[in-house]
């Protein structure tokens, strides 16, 4: 019953307006696609069978299986909200994908600049990279803000509208305080516990204290700029990473590179995330468009952002949220990067050897130099093997699961030329 209870608040009710809005609505896919069915049992163990192996699964006693296709789903052994938040998007974004959208996981937003212009930014990556921060950022009030979502939408890839997928916030509470004002929008939480203040109040026990990944589902309410959908068309795509070897900022030239950047975006893991016993956290690791969640050839979403930058004349930027070569970047850094992009005040340059790659060396706020110094033999060799990386990540999608990843020709070489440049 909680799950449920979790289910039904995290999504889309039937409000008189959302009914109104759905028997106007065009049928999905021309009418072809099939109702979406999600089972789940949450007391579901595995039976051992000689004929079955559970050596695949990240935790024996978990079972997802999904047929896209058909769009049904069964989730099996698990109690935990975010598997079942996570299992629905993933039937969605495969779904839109087969529809014309670009399954997006990531936040984005709408400024609307004093000239009365609009300027929607996209910023995509993994839970703790930063994209939350940067979706509900308001820049001191310098402008009026419109969000869609900080973690899940699709875009258009003819109109470059975008869809939020769900209506409320999926946070983590690691950073809410016992008392803090925000709590009074939470709905539900899961991994947090409660206790008793000395006015005999419950109050909730955050800040992981109990546990890790503690989450609420926060409602909408909270952001009084939040929308369900922007017409206004996608200005700009930012890939957020982790990367110590990229500058806090970069702009990417020729749609192959912006698209296989994003294929490879390199981050670190987060406390969200149930890795193996062991795992180094501060590794860095590749998660193509920060989407996990994939039930779908990769060159889909491949082929879906190439044509958003080669099409739609949409702008791609990588923002490094950790460390530049042991600097941090600070949050003000990367919010001033945005704000000097969105304003249009920004210089990019040609960065050193690299014909497809620009890069911006001051903007607002900046809290230091982070200038790259591709003569330092260190730096260089540290970007060379990030790039390395990002080659052999791409070649290996070619073989990997028969080859069910494989990007085009083109992806590689895009690369590749990056590699060629640097020698």
């Amino acid at each position: 019953e909680n799950l449920l209870y979790n289910w039904m608040i995290n999504f889309q009710y039937m409000s008189d307006e959302y009914v109104k809005m759905y028997k106007k609505s065009k049928p999905v896919g021309d009418g072809k696609e099939p109702d979406i069915y999600i089972f789940s049992d949450p007391q579901w163990t595995p039976v051992e069978r000689p004929d079955l192996d559970f050596s695949c699964l990240s935790d024996p006693l978990t079972l997802c299986y999904f047929d896209t296709d058909q769009n049904c789903a069964a989730i099996l052994g698990m109690k935990y909200f975010g598997e079942h938040k996570k299992g629905t998007l993933t039937m969605v974004w495969a779904l839109a994908n087969r529809n014309g959208y670009a399954s997006c996981h990531g936040g984005q937003k709408e400024y609307t600049l004093p000239d009365g212009s609009k300027y929607v930014a996209s910023v995509f990556g993994l839970s703790g990279s930063g994209k939350s921060t940067l979706t509900h950022a308001k820049h001191g009030g310098k402008y009026p803000i419109t969000v869609l979502h900080d973690d899940a939408f699709i875009i258009n890839t003819e109109t470059c509208s975008s869809v939020a997928i769900e209506p409320t916030y999926f946070d983590k509470t690691a950073d809410y305080p016992t008392g803090c004002p925000d709590n009074k929008y939470l709905l539900t939480a899961q991994n947090c516990s409660a206790t008793l203040d000395e006015d005999g109040k419950i109050q909730l026990v955050t800040e992981d204290i109990r546990n890790g990944n503690g989450r609420a589902i926060k409602s909408k309410l909270w952001s009084p700029n939040r929308v369900d959908k922007i017409d206004a068309p996608v200005n700009a795509i930012f890939w957020i990473m982790k990367d110590p070897t990229i500058p806090p900022v970069v702009r990417l030239k020729g749609s192959a590179l912006a698209s296989v950047m994003g294929a490879t975006l390199a981050t670190k893991t987060s406390t969200a995330e149930r890795v193996a016993a062991g795992t180094d956290l501060n590794a860095l690791r590749i998660v193509p468009y920060a989407n996990p969640f994939r039930t779908y050839p990769l060159v889909h979403d491949y082929e879906k952002f190439k044509k958003l930058v080669q099409e739609k004349n949409v702008d791609c930027y990588i923002v490094n949220t950790g460390d530049f070569m042991g600097k941090k970047v600070q949050k003000e850094d990367t919010l001033g990067i945005l704000e000097t992009i969105v304003e249009r005040r920004a210089k990019f340059e040609q960065w050193g050897p690299f014909e497809d790659i620009e890069i911006m060396t001051d903007w607002s706020g900046k809290s230091g130099d982070f200038t790259p110094n591709l003569n330092d033999p260190e730096y260089a060799t540290a970007l060379k093997n990030a790039m390395q990386n990002r080659v052999d990540a791409v070649a290996k999608f070619a073989t990997a699961k028969g080859g069910y990843d494989k990007l085009p020709d083109e992806a590689l070489a895009a690369l590749q030329k990056l590699l060629d440049e640097l020698s």
